[in-house]
């Protein structure tokens, strides 16, 4: 193994478990909901898609923009300086009475993950030599933990304190924003000759039927997801459960999400990364109907295998990206983390309408559908060696 092929672990850990801290704080907004309709009687399901929306769609949108320009400039003060920001404007939202100043500080926080993911995952892609796809899934695993702990640890402070407690959460931030600024890879990690504008379009224009394909997936498999944040606390409060009952459940599928999103690294270096995408994703939607259908225990370990299922891919989706443009991996992951995310983010506002409409129940049997619909548009993705059989071929 060469020097470039050398894995730095330590500088993975710290980007790992800024990550979880920083994607606690995407989880934020949903864990508000509940709060938010007993404060307001009169906030609708699309008002709390609208709002969720915000906060997604500015945090995905422009995930690409920064990460073309991180492909040129590698400033790693962005990673610790963003999640800052989020945490300042995230903290401020439960002190605030009107709606509109609301989803205007949601939208401003959703600019500080924009920044941090682009060049968090590159800096992971780049330290982890031969074994990207399982880094890879290790660091997005703790974000998803980080995403499993907002109900766990953000409603029974709401439930306590009220909405005011929002302020004491930028703590978090301020805590992650030091431990980037004191132990985060320097810039010299990125070291290369970016790609000048030209030289990215035409990658994407090579790239183009591939990516069309890919971004497709993850754009539904995130409405899904956004919609089950969004939409699920709602509706099991519909159902008579309480609102830490609600959390547990959602946490429950988190985990195993995470969970599920190593797994899927492991199994994509074996057996490729569309067999892993198409599989895993056309399973979902019978795990989540299951779920649906039964009750107690047996109900709620098919929530955990759904939702292990659904996010089994989401690191692999971003090496796809990665593989299919490797000359900008912070734009490919600014497309798949970010662009193609917001996408989904902001249909989420059409499930919203379907539950203030026809019920939410109606709305949750529309989201629990779009896996398999993501797993079929998957078909189309083009087949690469699975990374075992590259590496066997290298020797």
């Amino acid at each position: 193994m060469n020097k470039n092929q050398q894995i730095n672990y330590s500088k993975i850990a710290v980007l790992s478990l800024a990550h979880m801290l920083n994607d606690l704080y995407s989880n934020y907004l949903p864990q508000m909901l509940l709060f938010l309709v007993v404060v307001n009687p009169g906030f609708t399901a699309t008002r709390a898609a609208i709002l969720v929306s915000a906060f997604t769609i500015t945090s995905s949108l422009t995930q690409p923009f920064f990460g073309y320009f991180m492909d040129r400039q590698g400033k790693r003060w962005l990673v610790y300086v963003g999640t800052l920001w989020m945490a300042i404007m995230l903290s401020l939202t439960g002190i605030v009475q009107n709606y509109v100043v609301l989803v205007t500080l949601a939208g401003l926080a959703g600019l500080g993950t924009a920044t941090f993911h682009p060049q968090a995952s590159t800096m992971v892609n780049v330290l982890s030599g031969e074994r990207k796809a399982v880094l890879l899934s290790a660091f997005v695993a703790f974000g998803n933990f980080g995403f499993a702990l907002g109900p766990l640890l953000l409603v029974p402070l709401f439930q306590a304190y009220g909405l005011h407690a929002t302020l004491v959460t930028v703590i978090p931030g301020v805590l992650v924003a030091i431990l980037l600024l004191l132990f985060a890879p320097r810039n010299d990690v990125l070291t290369g000759n970016a790609p000048a504008l030209s030289a990215v379009v035409n990658s994407l224009k090579l790239a183009a039927r591939e990516l069309v394909a890919l971004l497709g997936v993850i754009a539904i498999r995130s409405l899904a997801y956004t919609g089950m944040l969004t939409l699920l606390p709602l509706y099991l409060k519909s159902q008579n459960l309480s609102n830490i009952a609600a959390s547990h459940l959602v946490t429950i599928m988190l985990f195993a999400g995470a969970f599920g999103g190593i797994l899927g690294g492991f199994i994509s270096d074996f057996y490729g990364r569309k067999r892993l995408i198409v599989g895993s994703l056309v399973l979902s939607t019978p795990l989540f109907f299951a779920f649906l259908n039964t009750q107690g225990t047996l109900s709620t370990i098919f929530l955990a295998l759904a939702g292990a299922t659904l996010l089994s891919s989401f690191s692999v989706t971003v090496v796809a990206a990665q593989e299919a443009i490797p000359e900008n991996k912070a734009l490919a992951a600014g497309l798949t983390m970010g662009f193609a995310g917001g996408l989904g983010g902001i249909a989420v506002i059409f499930l919203g309408r379907i539950g203030d409409i026809w019920g939410l129940s109606t709305a949750i049997s529309v989201i629990f559908c779009l896996p398999i619909l993501a797993g079929l548009l998957g078909l189309l993705m083009k087949s690469r060696p699975a990374a075992r059989t590259q590496r066997q071929a290298a020797c």
